[in-house]
């Protein structure tokens, strides 16, 4: 009698660990499953239509994007639009982080370097100007023409007809611009004379004027010194 009492109580405590288990592993597996793959959306748009959104440094769309942002991970976001200043941002979905927004909106604002430039086809190449004056006479003019637009000139010798400006340097909110001048005599008759415009960017705030590395020719140049080859050309 003891004995089938202490099995009907062995078989109802088997019964009952049985159901606990056929409830609690599928509740504990799904919760599992759904953090691993969980991902949350967040829609992104810009201000301007046709600028282009780089999701980890790889193109996926312009004007606007759904960004899906894995758990535990850290998703890039950059926008970039010729003319204005480029945008980034990382959204994260992490335990102890606060949650990615399900929108964000991104206004972008002027590329300044941009507005206060022009592009142009006379930069970082060598332009030859002929002149009727005598060697002394261009040789006077060509220095007052250059000093009109870049103060210091660095090295100048009229015996090889050389003429070379320190860098003028401007810095913008996410770029700096060097630019300096460069003069040759390239014949004797007819008098002539190679000007080239250099006009270097950095792609990076106040970058020093001697980092050659960090710099690279720019298809643009300053307004303040947009005419210098125009006014060298006409008066010479």
């Amino acid at each position: 009698m003891k004995s089938a009492i202490s099995l009907s109580k062995n078989l109802t405590k088997i019964i009952f660990f049985t159901i606990c288990f056929s409830v609690l592993v599928p509740f504990t597996s799904n919760a599992k499953s759904e953090t691993v793959f969980a991902k949350r959306k967040v829609e992104v748009s810009v201000s301007e239509q046709d600028a282009n959104i780089y999701i980890d440094g790889k193109l996926m769309a312009k004007g606007s994007h759904t960004v899906a942002v894995p758990y535990k991970s850290c998703v890039n976001v950059r926008i970039e639009l010729v003319g204005y200043l480029n945008y980034e941002i990382d959204f994260c979905f992490k335990k102890n982080l606060s949650k990615p927004p399900k929108s964000y909106f991104i206004k972008l604002q002027r590329d300044d370097a941009y507005d206060a430039s022009i592009q142009t086809d006379i930069a970082n190449i060598d332009i030859e100007i002929k002149t009727n004056l005598g060697k002394d006479d261009a040789w006077k003019l060509l220095n007052q023409i250059i000093l009109n637009y870049l103060d210091v000139i660095e090295i100048t010798d009229k015996e090889t007809g050389y003429i070379r400006t320190a860098w003028q340097l401007k810095t913008f909110k996410q770029n700096t611009i060097r630019t300096r001048i460069i003069a040759k005599q390239s014949s004797d008759d007819p008098l002539a004379f190679k000007i080239k415009l250099i006009s270097e960017e950095s792609r990076r705030v106040l970058t020093s004027v001697k980092s050659d590395e960090l710099y690279r020719e720019w298809d643009r140049v300053l307004r303040k010194y947009k005419d210098v080859i125009s006014e060298a050309q006409s008066r010479l």
